[in-house]
């Protein structure tokens, strides 16, 4: 295996990490600004009321998208084991 190749292994693995983790991470960014613009108009600074809504939807999302984030990461897994099969055949 040389450089090429370990590069583009960790490309793949970063953008898998992307896809999985970017739109439950966007989710809590977004309920996050909504909340804090709420509390901001209305003037309730209550630590439970940032916490308790974006627990919500990222427990959601996550439900949701499971189907989705697991088809990614198992095709990933599936094409590394292929990596790794033939760098063991090309040293035998």
């Amino acid at each position: 295996m040389n450089e090429a190749e370990v590069i583009e292994v960790c490309r793949e693995a970063i953008t898998v990490m992307l896809k999985l983790t970017g739109p439950i991470m966007l989710a809590g960014l977004l309920v996050g600004v909504i909340v804090s613009m709420i509390q901001t108009v209305t003037q309730i600074q209550e630590t439970a009321l940032t916490f308790v809504p974006k627990l919500i939807v990222i427990c959601g999302l996550t439900i949701w998208l499971l189907p989705f984030m697991l088809s990614t990461l198992d095709g990933f897994t599936h094409t590394l084991s292929d990596r790794i099969v033939q760098i063991g055949q090309a040293n035998d």
